[in-house]
């Protein structure tokens, strides 16, 4: 056909330029007519080597070169040919030659040849091979996805699984990750070369075609690795292995389950690479090919390399986390009371919700006159550091309550050791990250007494109080709260005293208590207290359920109370004359009460004279009213109150002094005594223990 061969050259130096772009440019060209059909190409490019030109012209382009998507490569030529807009720089995959196990990337440039006239003669087609320019991109693009979406947790096994979802399709059909099992748990790296025994554990897998693809072994599985294989050589020396693989590799055979799992899932090539940080051995990847024909070339382990690097460093960060939660995990229980403590007229259960944070802590204190307080609280922050300060404020607040504070006053001073805290942390080095974390904490702290049931709460922060009445109305408490702990020094702290009907359900939290359920009414409460045989166990399951399911975020440590009566006949008050004869008049009766309780002799004697010498020093020191009061619980309790703010002081009197002996012998005689003093004075208070 005419049409079909080389024109002739034409006179001038545009047809010498022509011949020579035609017999020496590095760039492809390709002359074609209205057909589409090859008129002429450049032999000099480097993809037309070794091709016969004749076996090219004369025939449409799409059936003489190897295009992966030639419809959609007939349709762009097609359209500048018809509306004349040229196509610069398009991107074209195709074939070289019958060597179809490889793709090859061209930058194709089309542009329409047309007479003055305006008739159309044909198209040029300018075409560059840029396959190591895109596979340099689709690398970079690889480790961009890599560092955007591996190690974005602080979880091992979550990495590893980044990482094979990032791999898998870009860089290998199949990818498996597989981490010393030590590591997951937090331990230290073995150092590198890693003995054959260490245990490996199948961390993350993906393949193709999902969870039909052939496995080796299945996630979870823990085993040490056979040997001699490219796995165990590369954890010995800390280099990549890049293997072709085939049915006569003899290495196959030490690994059957393995070897069994490649030949199923058609894999040729392989390669695997040491997860390493720091001259330790974290684990090991391996990237398969089974669709894509071509072998992994350097530039591939290279990137293997690069991958591997990225994931250990995200996989020692997690590490490291694990082992520090572990150790903040291990020793808040240790910090935290075994069981709360239960009193005859209160039983209670705790309930720490799953948190970053490592700091709440939660505290049942027995106080004098059958009085519990509640302490619940967290410090803001995570790890073993918030787990230390909460160690340090738990045992303040133990110290405290010895001294029979106020739960406002409490708060107070339990404040200005947070602000000194917080002062010792701020002058701690820039370099220090605890420098740049402020320290604060959040507390509620009430005090239950089932004698006037009445209970006396104050907080720091947001926490919050509710009552739940045994016929089922629900009554959220504002707790008069200041600012966190540690925030501010000389913070001013309220307390409230609201009634607490005996029967009733106590929820005291650390901060705000959403209403027990993403509904936010209050008929979640109305259920728990219709549950009155149920234990507290059984009802912080349900409460867990419940603000867990709350959009809202909710608190982090919680303390559950149920009431009960105390026992009236284990309870005796009396009030008694501001006269010389008080003592007289106690001694009496507190004989003959302890008679009905059938206390031992040796125990009411020793009582009766610790009640005359509280009611001697009340009568002498103290302004009326005057009453005794004296409790049968756990230990024998005897209190005297009067109105008087004067505080007793124990003193040793010397052989020649005629009194000042009261309260010494009181102290010899009491296992504890104290002072507690509120609105209306003071009440000295002694405990003695009963035997058996």
């Amino acid at each position: 056909m005419a049409e079909s061969e080389p024109t002739a050259p034409l006179d001038g130096p545009e047809a010498a330029m022509l011949d020579a772009l035609f017999s020496q440019s590095p760039v492809g060209l390709h002359l074609l007519d209205t057909d589409l059909r090859v008129l002429r190409v450049n032999t000099a490019t480097p993809a037309m080597r070794d091709v016969p030109v004749d076996d090219l012209l004369g025939r449409r382009f799409d059936e003489v070169y190897g295009l992966v998507d030639p419809d959609e490569t007939m349709d762009l030529v097609r359209g500048v040919l018809d509306d004349g807009a040229p196509v610069v720089g398009h991107l074209v995959r195709a074939h070289h030659g019958d060597d179809f196990g490889k793709e090859y990337f061209h930058e194709v440039s089309v542009f329409r040849l047309q007479e003055p006239s305006g008739a159309v003669l044909g198209l040029a087609v300018a075409v560059v091979e840029v396959t190591a320019r895109e596979e340099g991109r689709a690398r970079e693009e690889v480790l961009r996805m890599t560092r955007e979406q591996v190690g974005r947790t602080l979880d091992v096994v979550r990495t590893c699984q980044e990482l094979v979802d990032v791999a898998v399709p870009l860089v290998a059909d199949i990818a498996v990750v597989e981490v010393v099992d030590a590591v997951l748990r937090g331990d230290e790296p073995p150092l590198a070369p890693l003995p054959q025994d260490v245990p490996l554990r199948r961390a993350a897998f993906r393949g193709g075609d999902g969870p039909d693809e052939p496995q080796a072994h299945p996630l979870g599985d823990v085993r040490a690795l056979p040997a001699p294989t490219p796995y165990t050589q590369a954890l010995s020396d800390l280099r990549p292995r890049s293997v072709t693989l085939d049915d006569d590799l003899p290495w196959l055979v030490a690994d059957p389950d393995r070897a069994a799992a490649i030949r199923a899932a058609g894999a040729h090539a392989l390669v695997t690479a040491p997860l390493t940080v720091r001259d330790t051995v974290l684990g090991l990847i391996s990237l398969y090919r089974t669709r894509r024909a071509e072998p992994y070339d350097e530039n591939d382990v290279n990137l293997v390399l690069q991958l591997a690097d990225h994931t250990a460093l995200c996989i020692d960060n997690a590490r490291r986390y694990t082992r520090e939660h572990t150790i903040a995990a291990t020793v808040q229980r240790q910090l935290l009371p075994r069981r709360p403590a239960s009193r005859p007229a209160l039983e209670t259960a705790y309930l720490l919700l799953p948190s970053d944070s490592g700091g709440q802590w939660y505290d049942t204190i027995p106080l004098p006159g059958t009085r519990t307080a509640l302490a619940v609280g967290g410090v803001v922050g995570e790890g073993l550091h918030a787990v230390a300060v909460m160690g340090q404020l738990r045992t303040v607040v133990r110290s405290l309550s010895d001294f029979d504070l106020e739960p406002d006053e409490l708060l107070a001073r339990l404040n200005d050791t947070a602000t000194f805290l917080a002062a010792e942390r701020a002058t701690l080095p820039t370099s220090d990250p605890l420098h740049r974390q402020a320290l604060a904490a959040h507390f509620a702290y009430a005090v239950y007494d089932p004698l006037t049931l009445t209970c006396t709460v104050a907080g720091a922060g947001d926490p919050s109080l509710v009552v739940i009445d045994a016929d089922g109305s629900a009554e959220v408490h504002e707790v008069p709260s200041g600012a966190l702990l540690g925030s501010a020094e000389g913070t001013p702290f309220a307390a409230t005293t609201f009634t607490v009907p005996a029967g009733s359900l106590l929820i005291l939290s650390d901060s705000r208590l959403p209403a027990l359920g993403p509904s936010g009414d209050r008929e979640a409460f109305r259920r728990l207290a219709g549950q009155a045989g149920r234990s507290l166990e059984d009802l912080r399951d349900d409460i867990l359920y419940a603000v867990a399911a709350d959009a809202e975020p909710g608190p982090t440590a919680l303390l559950i109370v149920r009431t009960h009566a105390f026992p009236a006949d284990r309870v005796a008050v009396w009030e008694l004359p501001d006269a010389p004869t008080a003592a007289a008049a106690a001694r009496r009766l507190v004989r003959d009460q302890l008679e009905q309780w059938e206390v031992a002799q040796e125990t009411a004697f020793d009582t009766e004279l610790i009640v005359s010498e509280l009611v001697t020093n009340a009568v002498r020191y103290g302004s009326p009213p005057l009453q005794l009061r004296v409790i049968n619980d756990r230990v024998l309790t005897c209190e005297v109150r009067d109105t008087s703010a004067s505080a007793p002081h124990l003193r040793h009197s010397s052989v020649a002094d005629e009194g000042g002996r009261g309260l010494f012998i009181v102290a010899q005689l009491a296992q504890d005594w104290g002072t507690r003093y509120s609105a209306e004075g003071k009440t000295i208070w002694t405990e003695q223990s009963r035997p058996g």
